[in-house]
């Protein structure tokens, strides 16, 4: 049965190959025809161009010498699907007369005759250099992908908050700028352009430095007002550095929040101004205090020359005042002497409430006490203490001439802290003064001196506690906060 079909495929040949050339002796692919053994049975002059074995030499070939023997299987499993009348196509590994070894594209093609399948034709394409290309291709973009990999990992956990964009458009940020732009999850930020995070006043200059990095340069620090998803305005220094991401150029943005370095500068500043009115203050002490000395003496030998006594009260008065804005002034320029000691703070808040009680009454206001606790004890100093709490409720009673309500209320801050709120029913004060309150000298009243405010932030801090304002036009809030003990 064999050798009658192996005379029908070689009749099929000699008719293929003299009565139409081209199809076979002229076709630049290579082919090969197999008998049902699978022995090679005639080549084309392509095969022996690319297998290097001459005609003669291929016919003593079959498909396990042809193919490597980890290959030779799968060839077999194609050919056999062949035998059964399927077009079979797959890529497979040959190795030619040399010893090298080619990629190829094989298309296995069933031959009938007489609608008996007497062999089969082998097509075979070498894409040795195009399967190299691909390998070439596949690492270069693995390569890309591991750098892609590790240069997102290196803004991802970068401490800077970073976002890519290209043109107005948010690419990608990291975790440090979700969190930094109150957002809780990246997609929060990802569907926004890169302007709705940018105050109005700053869209100008963002536009500019956009255009600049784009162009390919690199951008300084620069300072701007971000937004944050709550609406929340916060100072921020930008930078744009030119990058590729996504294999198309985009811009790389650093952003720092500097809200705690403006108020570091700010708390400078502050001490600097602190330091330089301290000198200046014992200075000027020194220096009026002793002709003060003088004068006040002269003028109590002349007050029993003279009758005007209304003239000599006055002038009295006047000098006594001198004195006390000197002492105010030595205060502020030479560090207190603190005794610590354990007090109840709520008999000390009622001590200083007794204390102002009288000026209350007479000024129309009422200062009640809310206190959480029943005993409360803090170390401090109990004089200096009371000192800070008679100055803000002056100040309190001061901000409401027609009367109105103080309230003192004591609740409790955290385990260790203590938190103290004086509120007033007065007409507050606007932002702009407010942010000036405690400057040396700075002062709303036309007989203050500007120093009691900045020497009771002074005396809460050099209890460990801290210091801050509200206001609006509804009153002001004082909160004081404290360790305990």
């Amino acid at each position: 049965m064999k050798i009658e079909k192996r005379i029908l495929l070689k009749r099929y040949l000699d008719e293929s190959i003299y009565g139409n050339p081209t199809l076979f002796t002229g076709n630049q692919d290579a082919i090969f025809v197999l008998d049902l053994d699978g022995c090679l049975v005639e080549v084309n002059p392509a095969f022996e161009d690319l297998s290097e074995y001459i005609a003669e030499e291929s016919r003593q070939l079959n498909l396990q010498m042809l193919f490597p023997n980890e290959k030779s299987a799968k060839a077999f499993h194609f050919f056999q699907k062949a035998l059964l009348g399927q077009f079979q196509n797959f890529d497979c590994k040959m190795t030619n007369k040399t010893g090298r070894i080619l990629d190829l594209d094989v298309m296995f093609i069933p031959i009938s005759v007489n609608n008996q399948i007497v062999g089969v034709s082998a097509v075979v394409k070498d894409i040795t250099h195009l399967k190299r290309r691909h390998e070439e291709v596949r690492r270069m973009e693995e390569e890309a992908k591991k750098r892609e990999e590790t240069y997102r990992n290196l803004v991802e956990y970068s401490p800077d908050a970073v976002i890519i964009a290209r043109g107005k458009e948010i690419l990608f940020i990291n975790e440090t700028g979700v969190r930094l732009l109150g957002a809780t999850k990246k997609e929060d930020i990802l569907f926004k352009k890169i302007l709705d995070i940018v105050h109005p006043d700053f869209y100008e200059a963002a536009q500019k430095r956009m255009n600049i990095a784009t162009s390919g340069e690199a951008t300084d620090f620069y300072e701007y007002k971000l937004i944050r998803l709550d609406g929340t305005i916060f100072a921020a220094e930008v930078k744009g550095i030119p990058t590729i991401y996504q294999n198309m150029p985009a811009r790389y943005i650093i952003f720092r929040d500097i809200t705690t370095r403006e108020k570091t500068l700010e708390l400078l500043l502050n001490a600097e101004k602190l330091h330089i009115a301290g000198q200046l203050a014992a200075g000027i002490a020194h220096e009026v205090r002793n002709p003060l000395t003088v004068i006040k003496g002269f003028l109590q030998l002349m007050e029993t020359q003279l009758d005007n006594k209304l003239y000599f009260d006055i002038i009295q008065a006047e000098m006594d005042r001198i004195e006390l804005i000197l002492s105010e002034l030595l205060v502020l320029a030479k560090p207190q002497d603190f005794k610590f000691e354990k007090e109840d703070l709520k008999t000390l808040i009622e001590d200083v409430k007794t204390l102002i009680g009288t000026e209350a009454s007479m000024n129309n206001v009422q200062i009640d006490i809310v206190n959480e606790y029943k005993n409360l004890i803090v170390k401090c100093d109990k004089n200096q203490l009371k000192q800070v709490l008679i100055n803000f409720l002056k100040n309190a009673i001061e901000a409401m001439p027609k009367g109105g309500f103080i309230t003192i209320e004591v609740k409790k801050h955290s385990i260790s802290k203590v938190k103290m709120l004086i509120k007033d029913t007065g007409s507050g004060m606007p932002q702009h003064i407010l942010k000036r309150i405690g400057e040396p000298f700075f002062t709303t009243k036309e007989s203050g001196t500007g120093l009691g405010i900045m020497i009771s932030k002074q005396i809460i801090e050099n209890h460990n506690g801290s210091i801050h304002f509200w206001s609006d036009q509804k009153g002001t809030i004082i909160e004081m906060i404290l360790p305990t003990t």
